[in-house]
């Protein structure tokens, strides 16, 4: 039982959506193996690949209603302040954009900045440009979710990016979301946006790797202690 309890405890959790994924590629694999080994062994290594894209590991959420917290793994891409888009309904004024860019070898099960109660949520069709592009913020396919906090409303924006094409969300208005909780995924590689108010505080760097449910991406508010944390 023990050796049994290691190797449970040593293995990620993978997203339910994935697992159609999975099979798709391990049959190819094995049609493949038909016409060549080598396309075999292959097509097992892609296998590999997806149940590693699709893993949604436990994260530890520090639970503090003053920080916010990264909804995605990646790389900090860009921190801005400039208006939000005009389909999310937060204002004509400046706030403060935070952008984490997901590669195809990151995690992309999103989870909430921040907790709070979803007043909207909305879905705009549009290009699949590079993510990394600042334009992508409004001209790509994406999903915005406006978040009322403790400290105001705040936008959580799932961007489509090269790669991805299916942005999926399975909050809904009016639920209460906990910081670090899952509301989404995208597949395969893209990014999101958060933003705001002009009070928050940057606390990462352009470049700075962040991890959905733990990093701090900003904080409002002077610095803090110790902060207790949440494993979800």
């Amino acid at each position: 039982m023990s050796i049994l309890h290691s190797v449970r405890n040593s293995l990620v959790p993978i997203h339910r959506e994935g697992y159609k994924f999975i099979a798709i590629f391990a049959a190819v694999s094995v049609l493949l193996g038909f016409l060549a080994e080598p396309l075999f062994w292959i097509g097992m290594v892609l296998t590999a690949w997806c149940a590693y894209f699709f893993r949604d590991p436990e994260r530890m959420t520090p639970l503090d209603e003053d920080l916010v917290i990264s909804p995605a793994d990646g790389r900090v891409s860009s921190i801005v302040r400039m208006m939000p888009p005009a389909d999310l309904g937060l204002g004509n004024e400046e706030m403060l954009r935070i952008s984490v860019f997901m590669n195809v070898f990151n995690c992309h099960v999103n989870r909430a900045p921040m907790a709070g109660s979803i007043s909207s949520i909305v879905y705009a069709k549009g290009a699949f440009l590079n993510a990394e592009l600042d334009k992508a913020s409004t001209d790509n396919e994406r999903n915005g979710l406006v978040i009322s906090t403790s400290h105001g409303d705040i936008g959580v924006v799932q961007i489509a990016g090269l790669v991805a094409r299916r942005i999926l969300c399975w909050a809904r208005p009016g639920e209460h979301l906990a910081a670090g909780e899952r509301f989404g995924l995208i597949r395969f590689g893209s990014r999101l946006d958060v933003f705001l108010p002009a009070a928050a505080r940057p606390m990462v760097s352009v470049g700075q790797t962040a991890i959905a449910g733990e990093t701090t991406l900003a904080e409002f508010g002077s610095a803090k202690g110790a902060v207790v944390s949440r494993r979800d």
